[in-house]
């Protein structure tokens, strides 16, 4: 098995500093046990309850005897993603006497979260501290680090280098990994295939649009159909976007980094469903042929839209891909988009916007995000504000004149294309941390994937 570098094994010729851990609630009553010499170095070195900062204890010979860490919350999975940049390079292991005890997987997947480093273009200044793993190393976190890191390396990618060809091979590398069946209808061949609204909103750029089709399992398992917004940047097409709008987004394709990280947990941990994947892969660019405010597109499910707004190109190409993933009637189908900047005037950076039309559902995948650490917020897919997207040309208009409720709006016009009592959930995401946080630097982030994976598990597994 394959580990990323900030992990080793045991080695008896490779020393390894103790690391124990200590949770900030229980520190004044550990700190009350140590020895004397102990207490006046913690007090010396201003270590408390509040401290962040790692602490080497000293022992007899001068060398570390152990290094302290306390940590606010022990139950986090990020409890120990400060430590792996904090801590000097080298080699350290999970003390045994920690009265802050973590299981490994925990232990794994928060210290390789917070190595993570995008490295394709600017080697980072430092290694990270390696932590040695004891005993049997724990798949199933690992791999939601390395879907986790699939995640975050598409995203951080410039465009230039992770278009709709990009995507493309991306998913064809997961499809060769895992014995899956990789199909692609890309260019003009959209239109022939019935997918006539990725095909406009791709149309403008030399990088061909495409949609990308993974399929994988047996077909007596019940279906999964995941879909993932991939505009693999998007200018805001002839409604264009102000440059600080415009700067960020190569994270437009979110969505898809968020599906293929996914697909690569359900097939990487064998879980017995029928996976369909399906990525609409496009660049919303500005050309002769760009896609015109006030054309009116077809649509695979036969309904006709109006382009209120070029820059509300997200949904045009998700409406062909949920349409066409409902056709084979999925046991449940999830979709993740970089769709709204309303949900995160709503929610913040943090939250992801979760809409489903099904309570049960919604009430699993919030638990779920709440034994992940990875929550959601659930937003009403409120009907009525349909009556914003109303068009006098078209069935439906993609945007509206009103700001009001403009994530709903993006959420009820999706729900337009998907079947009544097929099982559906919509995720609008932001895929991007602003500021370095430990175990979150700065740059694209898999916001929700535990606790989609974690809903997965319970349904299916």
């Amino acid at each position: 098995m394959s580990l990323p570098s900030c992990f080793a094994r045991p080695d008896a010729a490779a020393r390894a500093t103790p690391l124990r851990l200590v949770e900030r609630v229980g520190f004044a009553g550990w700190r009350g046990q140590q020895p004397a010499p102990v207490q006046a170095w913690l007090d010396a070195h201003g270590a408390g309850a509040g401290s962040v900062a790692p602490l080497a204890i000293p022992g007899d010979d001068g060398r570390p005897a152990y290094v302290l860490a306390v940590l606010a919350d022990a139950a986090d999975p990020l409890a120990l993603a400060h430590l792996p940049s904090l801590l000097p390079p080298g080699r350290y292991t999970l003390c045994a006497q920690s009265p802050a005890a973590l299981p490994p997987g925990q232990a794994l997947l928060g210290w390789g979260l917070g190595a993570y480093r995008f490295s394709r273009y600017l080697k980072p200044a430092r290694e990270p501290a390696q932590l040695v793993l004891e005993g049997e190393v724990d798949a199933e976190a690992l791999a939601l680090l390395e879907a986790s890191t699939l995640v975050r390396d598409l995203i951080n990618t410039p465009t230039e280098h992770m278009g709709p060809a990009e995507i493309e091979a991306a998913a064809a590398e997961l499809a060769k990994a895992h014995g899956a069946r990789l199909d692609v209808v890309a260019g003009d061949d959209l239109l022939a295939k019935n997918f006539p609204a990725i095909h406009a909103v791709g149309r403008a750029s030399h990088r061909a649009p495409r949609l990308v089709e993974l399929n994988w399992g047996d077909d007596a398992h019940p279906r999964l159909a995941l879909v993932g917004k991939g505009v693999c940047f998007d200018t805001g097409g002839l409604d264009i976007k102000p440059a600080d709008g415009m700067r960020n987004m190569k994270k437009d394709m979110g969505g898809a980094a968020h599906a293929l990280g996914l697909a690569r947990l359900v097939m990487a941990l064998k879980l017995p469903v029928r996976l369909q994947l399906l990525v609409p892969a496009v660049e919303n660019a500005i050309g002769p042929n760009a896609f015109r405010p006030g054309e009116v597109l077809a649509t695979r499910l036969g309904l006709s839209v109006e382009v209120d707004n070029t820059d509300a190109e997200g949904r045009l190409v998700l409406c062909d891909a949920l349409a066409y993933a409902a056709e084979s009637k999925p046991a449940l189908l999830m979709d993740f988009a970089t769709l709204t900047g309303a949900a995160r005037i709503a929610l913040g950076p943090d939250l992801p916007a979760l809409f489903t039309n099904d309570d049960a559902l919604a009430n699993d995948y919030l638990d779920a995000g709440q034994r992940a650490r990875d929550p959601l917020w659930r937003m009403p897919l409120w009907r009525p504000y349909l009556s914003y997207l109303k068009s006098g040309i078209a069935d439906l208009a993609n945007s509206g004149a009103s700001r009001m409720a403009g994530c709903i709006t993006a959420a009820v016009y999706l729900e337009r294309f998907v079947p009544e009592g097929q099982a559906w959930t919509h995720v609008d995401v932001y895929s991007w941390n602003d500021s370095e946080r430990p175990g979150k630097p700065a740059g694209g982030e898999a916001q929700g994937l535990r606790a989609a994976w974690g809903l997965l598990r319970a349904r299916f597994g």
